[in-house]
């Protein structure tokens, strides 16, 4: 089991690193894409956003439960939200946790969103990855948990599909890792789209997988979003795509996952929890040392 939660530990690293990145490229439009050309971090403070705060909770009880426990994790969501409020929520989960903290349920107030339908956000595959490293030998646990994970928030059957894409992308970066799998662009994609439902979100997986080549980032946004809409179907399929070519760079793999622009902070959370998980060490850059430590924050604390 210990084995299991480094890997977690590994992949919450990543969406740290990713959501801390992609966060600091929000600004004029022509200035971030010409930093982005450049390759320049614009000047900021590298400090992750609510994807990785609510990562940590996801964390927490896998370290404590070994699977993902609702309850506790509806009230780690809690906790964590009030001690700072200001970390990058939306609108819909500012009024979920005022819910929660006036004593509603969280089943109650996740299926009452969008007329009994659930969010549809990307709020569930934001704090997958980690799952999918813990479940890396078990599909099925890995699919039960990260649809229980997503459900807490995210009660839309394509918020949870999308929660289970992204879990899976990293059971199987976590499987390339270790030899026991071998993939090459096509295959990755296949694989998840494969072990999901019918949805909007797996229909989405078969365009990603027609866009082989060299395809511009305008064409891949066109095709398959980037999170703008930020709901889970139209930010989970780019950072798939994505991660089936530059997943083992991680480096690159942020680069051009930023290059979509979008809902940034979270795309890159997403592709830097799952790249850390097989990606060559020495893609690892040295700026990384400067992203604030989730171990060392007051959302972690024993």
């Amino acid at each position: 089991m210990k084995d299991k939660l480094l890997l977690a530990s590994k992949s919450l690293s990543g969406i740290s690193i990713g959501d801390a990145f992609g966060e600091s490229f929000f600004g004029e439009e022509s200035l971030m894409k010409s930093y982005i050309h450049q390759r320049f971090i614009p000047e900021s403070s590298l400090d992750f956003t609510d994807d990785t705060i609510m990562s940590i909770a996801v964390f927490k009880s896998l370290e404590k439960f070994r699977e993902i426990n609702q309850d506790f994790l509806a009230e780690e969501f809690t906790k964590n939200y009030y001690l700072d409020i200001n970390r990058g929520y939306g609108p819909s989960m500012h009024q979920y946790f005022r819910a929660l903290k006036d004593g509603e349920n969280w089943k109650k107030v996740s299926y009452s969103k969008f007329e009994g339908q659930g969010s549809m956000g990307n709020g569930g595959a934001m704090r997958a990855s980690l799952i999918g490293a813990y479940f890396y030998d078990d599909l099925d646990k890995l699919k039960l948990n990260a649809e229980l994970s997503c459900e807490v928030t995210h009660a839309n059957k394509e918020a949870i599909e999308g929660t289970k894409a992204i879990a899976l992308a990293a059971a199987f970066a976590a499987q390339e890792k270790l030899g026991l799998i071998k993939l090459n662009q096509q295959d990755f994609i296949q694989k998840i789209k494969d072990e999901l439902n019918d949805s909007d979100m797996k229909s989405k997986l078969n365009k990603a997988l027609y866009l082989d080549g060299n395809r511009s980032v305008e064409l891949l946004v066109k095709t398959l979003g980037n999170g703008i809409k930020m709901t889970a179907q139209d930010t989970v399929p780019i950072v798939i795509w994505m991660l089936s070519r530059y997943r083992n760079n991680f480096e690159e793999c942020l680069w051009n996952t930023v290059a979509a622009l979008g809902d940034r902070d979270t795309t890159c959370a997403m592709a830097g929890g799952i790249s850390i998980l097989c990606c060559d060490e020495n893609s690892i850059p040295t700026w990384v040392k400067d992203v604030e430590q989730w171990k060392n924050s007051k959302f972690y604390e024993h």
